[in-house]
This record gives C-alpha cells, structure tokens and sequence, in this order.
C-alpha cells in the first residue's frame, strides 16, 4: 500500500512502525492538550445532547495522562498506548472512558500482535472494531465513530493516505453528525430532538486525529 508524506516516514517501507520515543512524547502531549483545551466546547456539545459532562471527564482522564507523561513516552508504542487506554478507562466517566480506552489498547495490541508487519491501516481498523464491539454500535448511530470509521475508509485508500487529507476527513465526519439521528447511546432518548447538533464523542475524536496530524506535519 502506498503511503503518502509524512504516513509514509511514520510506517516505513517494511511496514513497521517508526517512531521515535520524542516523537511519541509530541504526539501523547499534544493530543492530551487539544482534547483539554477544548474541554469547555465538549462540555457544551454534550449538555445540548449527552449528560453534559463528556468535556469535563475527558479533560480528567488526559489530564492524567500529561502527569505521567514521562514515564508513558519511555515505553514502546504499544505499552504507551496500552498505558494511556488503561489510565482513560479508571478516569474517565461516563460511556467514553471504556471506548476511549478500548480504543487505545486495541491499538497498542495490534502494534504489538505483528509489530515488524503492521499495515496503518489495519491496525487502526482493529481498534475501531474493538469500540464498535464494545459500544455494540457502527457508524451513522452519531457517536464517535461517524468519524474514526471515515478515517479508517481514507487510511486505507491510498489517495487519500496524506495528512492533510486525514485532517480534513476527520473534521468533515464531526461536522456530518450534526444533521443525524442519534440512535445509540443517552442522545437516542432524544428522538428528533438529537438532530441539530454534533455529537461530542465525534467531536473530541477528531481533535485527536486532528493533533496527531498537526504533530507529524511539523515533525516529518
């Protein structure tokens, strides 16, 4: 599969991964920032649709993440993203602390499964398989997967496998949810009334391929 600039020097021509452990630090604190810094919107997506709560127990479990920064970074990818899973699932409340979670540690795991073989696109395909088994929920239900499926479907064509096409994929999908029907989660309670307004799991997921994109931009 070709990859395109800066995925291309992330997941080397062998197909194993190549990152840094300064690179790795870059891309926890700078997802950990954005997802903080933007708390206060989350708050705000959620109270119109959720509990109200997604922005402050997102910004608690990454703001765990940034106190053992350090120690996190010093670990293989896998073992870092395992860390990072576990930590969001003690910390962070509600339904998105085990699919945030879940997430990461299925990620780190399929790294780890066939780490001199790992394809990007299919080990991200087999952490967004894991969320949708844990939530027991696809794409089109408005929740955080009406974007990291999309991502998954751009990661996995070659012509759309650069960064700047990830990011806009990524903020596209969000902004697609504000028209939908939620069907899954406590926005589903809501009926019609769902409509209108983007859904903050959504959201905060395309913060962190946002900033994950913006870090090997800058860095590669």
């Amino acid at each position: 599969m070709r990859r395109a600039n800066a995925l291309q020097k992330v997941w080397a021509e062998d197909e194993t991964v190549n990152i840094s452990q300064d690179m790795l630090k870059d891309l926890i604190e700078t997802v950990a920032t954005r997802i903080i810094d933007h708390a206060e919107e989350l708050t705000d997506l959620d109270k119109a649709i959720g509990d109200g709560d997604h922005g402050l127990n997102m910004k608690r479990g990454f703001e765990e993440v940034l106190a053992t920064l350090d120690e996190t970074a010093n670990k293989t990818p896998p073992d870092a993203l395992k860390t990072i899973g576990t930590t969001l699932v003690m910390k962070v409340g509600g339904a998105s602390g085990p699919l945030y979670g879940t997430f990461f540690m299925a990620l780190g795991k399929a790294i780890a499964a066939d780490a001199d073989a790992a394809p990007l696109a299919g080990v991200f395909g087999e952490a967004v398989d894991a969320v949708k088994k844990r939530g027991k929920s696809n794409a089109g239900q408005k929740t955080m997967l009406d974007v990291l499926v999309p991502v998954h479907e751009a990661l996995a064509r070659s012509d759309e496998g650069d960064i700047g096409r990830l990011r806009g994929v990524a903020h596209q999908a969000a902004e697609a949810t504000v028209p939908m029907l939620a069907t899954k989660g406590r926005a589903s309670f809501l009926g019609e009334r769902s409509i209108g307004h983007m859904d903050p799991g959504a959201r905060s997921s395309a913060l962190a391929i946002e900033a994950v994109c913006d870090v090997l931009e800058d860095r590669i």
